[in-house]
């Protein structure tokens, strides 16, 4: 009950600032489009908020609906149902629909009609698909998806700095969009929480993101020497959001370098000088998960707020917290689980870039692998 008065507190907005709103953009993840936001200064989503979004059929022709974020998937499918009642493209009108989340890689999650707000649980180069369930079989990724084309990367044309720079205050506008409350309905998911962490999952989209776009950047990147120099830009990104306290980043950057389709590259890694080399074995030992991850836990109680945290990680804490503890003794509430659950966040309003906030990146890993042995055959 308290968990419910807490999201009616957080979703009241001033009819002001609705006015005061002109702007129409698109926002960081792909899926979809809020109606109302500009991207500076970016806003928290509320589950009210008006968004368009493309539902596509088996066909790969789409519909766009305009529906709320946390509208129901029954919702979602009768909106979709009457868009296509009245398309050309469709002359018959199809049975019974159900609503599928299709990933890169084919990968299939059948949604419940019940189900809420899964606009935001979409993975990066996931999309929605409504079809009959004996169509279900037949889904296929969208052609962009599983087709790339190799090229220079725009990111040769800028510093480290300016990369990094709009790396960390993006991640301070994604992560002071989370209420607190959002982690306790993240831990307390599937129990007494029934509002879903729409801002608590698009940062942990946003990791995955980051992840991706580094082995991509390299991945697509023909030529050895202009590698090498990203994964020189690279290393350099991960020191600079280290160093400005963006753990998010930094951490979502060596972890990009250490899939494995990027670890294979030995001539690639050849041709790093051996001061980035053993700089990056540094960050290795950071991101190393043995001991309970001890050597990213010396790092962050070092560090002084604000900052911001490896949110994946930070879940996980919760998590372990949530199931070991307690939350009442007998009838009363156990505080000192409640204290040691508290998070704590810092606001912060930089100036970014479109290109930090619009990553394309290829986040199937088989297509990463097939890419990388492209580059460096096994045999070399």
């Amino acid at each position: 009950e308290d968990v419910l008065k807490l999201q009616r507190w957080t979703e009241i907005l001033s009819e002001e600032e609705k006015e005061s709103r002109k702007k129409q953009v698109r926002p960081l993840f792909r899926h979809f489009r809020r109606i109302d936001a500009c991207l500076q200064p970016r806003e928290a989503f509320r589950g009210s908020d008006e968004i368009f979004c493309r539902v596509y059929t088996p066909d790969h022709s789409y519909v766009t609906i305009r529906s709320r974020l946390s509208c129901r998937v029954g919702e979602i499918l009768a909106l979709v149902r009457e868009k296509l009642q009245y398309s050309e493209d469709q002359p018959v009108l199809p049975g019974h629909l159900i609503l599928v989340a299709v990933t890169s890689a084919g990968e299939k999650a059948v949604f419940r009609p019940s189900d809420e707000a899964v606009f935001t649980t979409l993975g990066v180069n996931t999309h929605l698909f409504a079809c009959e369930p004996s169509e279900l079989d037949s889904l296929l990724p969208l052609p962009e998806e599983i087709h790339w084309t190799p090229g220079d990367s725009k990111l040769h044309d800028m510093s480290a700095e300016e990369v990094a720079n709009q790396l960390v205050a993006f991640d301070w506008e994604l992560f002071s969009c989370v209420h607190e409350v959002e982690f306790v309905c993240y831990v307390f998911h599937g129990e007494q929480s029934r509002w879903r962490p729409l801002n608590l999952e698009l940062v942990l989209q946003r990791c995955s993101e980051v992840q991706h776009w580094v082995a991509t950047e390299i991945l697509q990147c023909q030529s050895l020497p202009k590698r090498v120099q990203l994964l020189r830009k690279f290393i350099k990104i991960a020191a600079l959001c280290k160093q400005q306290q963006d753990l998010l980043s930094f951490l979502a950057v060596v972890l990009g370098l250490d899939n494995p389709a990027v670890s294979r590259l030995r001539l690639t890694w050849e041709g790093l000088p051996g001061k980035f080399r053993k700089q990056f074995q540094q960050f290795e030992s950071i991101a190393d998960p043995s001991r309970n991850h001890k050597s990213y836990r010396d790092l962050i109680t070092g560090l002084r707020p604000p900052l911001i945290p490896f949110t994946p990680l930070l879940l996980k804490d919760l998590t372990f917290l949530h199931e070991s503890c307690k939350t009442f003794h007998g009838e009363l509430v156990n505080f000192e689980k409640m204290v040691t659950m508290d998070t704590e966040t810092s606001p912060s309003h930089l100036q970014t870039k479109a290109y930090v906030r619009q990553l394309q990146v290829i986040d199937n890993q088989n297509l990463l692998f097939e890419m990388s042995c492209k580059l460096e055959p096994k045999d070399t």
